[in-house]
């Protein structure tokens, strides 16, 4: 049974997320997070004893919901969950795997919404102002900290920026979004001034006679990691006293 059923989860899986990504243009996030719930769906078949997909019904996935509140997840969590499942027997029926689609008469939880804790424009002041520029390090940190307020980016498109995609004497950075879409991002005067000197004295000296298109290397040359990033974010809020929980 584990075996038909890891068989099963091969084929079905495989064949979901190939359509996501040629269909949908799916980033590779997305498809994880797809990947990684619809995988623990499957070992809760396992535990049930259901080998085949056909066997499963409302009453099965109400069971699962159940044990993922049991488990005390998040109504975000809960939600983004079966939002995975409908989207997968969605594909399923419309494959003709299976004639109809038992996720249709679930409800989830609603998902609490929250206001973002957003900074001041002091701490925001004081934020930017915390890179000593004299370093290499100090001036590309200056630059992505200016350039992510500047721009509102995400952290995964501010450290996969490339030169080409700079457009600097026009106050433009192209970048890629969610679904690998392109689009124009303008920049001002200060972020664009910030960069430029970070491209003129920092990069260089990280580069390490490496040959790399990013526009923020780390120590060892190589591109900045998104954690990487997380961490220099929370060492300048730190020294810039602001004591709340900040994110890029």
């Amino acid at each position: 049974k584990v075996c038909y059923i890891s068989l099963m989860l091969d084929i079905h899986l495989d064949r979901f997320l190939h359509f996501l990504v040629v269909e949908k243009g799916l980033s590779p996030n997305t498809l994880e997070a797809y990947s990684r719930d619809l995988t623990q769906y499957f070992r809760f078949l396992e535990s049930i004893d259901i080998t085949d997909l056909s066997q499963t019904h409302s009453e099965t996935l109400y069971q699962y919901l159940g044990t993922l509140r049991s488990r005390k997840l998040s109504s975000r969590t809960q939600a983004r969950i079966l939002s995975a499942l409908r989207s997968f027997y969605r594909f399923l029926q419309e494959e003709s795997l299976r004639k109809d689609n038992p996720t249709l008469p679930l409800r989830g939880p609603k998902p609490k919404r929250t206001l973002p804790k957003t900074l001041s424009e002091l701490e925001v002041e004081n934020l930017i102002n915390q890179p000593k520029t004299e370093s290499p390090r100090g001036l590309r940190d200056a630059a992505m900290l200016e350039v992510l307020y500047a721009t509102g980016l995400r952290v995964s498109e501010l450290i996969a920026l490339t030169l080409d995609q700079l457009e600097l004497e026009a106050h433009l950075i192209r970048t890629m979004g969610k679904g690998s879409k392109e689009r124009l991002v303008p920049i001002g005067k200060a972020a664009s001034r910030c960069l430029m000197d970070y491209l003129e004295k920092g990069r260089l000296p990280l580069l390490k006679h490496l040959m790399v298109p990013w526009v923020f290397l780390n120590n060892r040359g190589g591109r900045l990691s998104r954690q990487g990033f997380w961490k220099i974010l929370r060492q300048y809020g730190r020294q810039a006293g602001i004591l709340k929980k900040i994110s890029p």
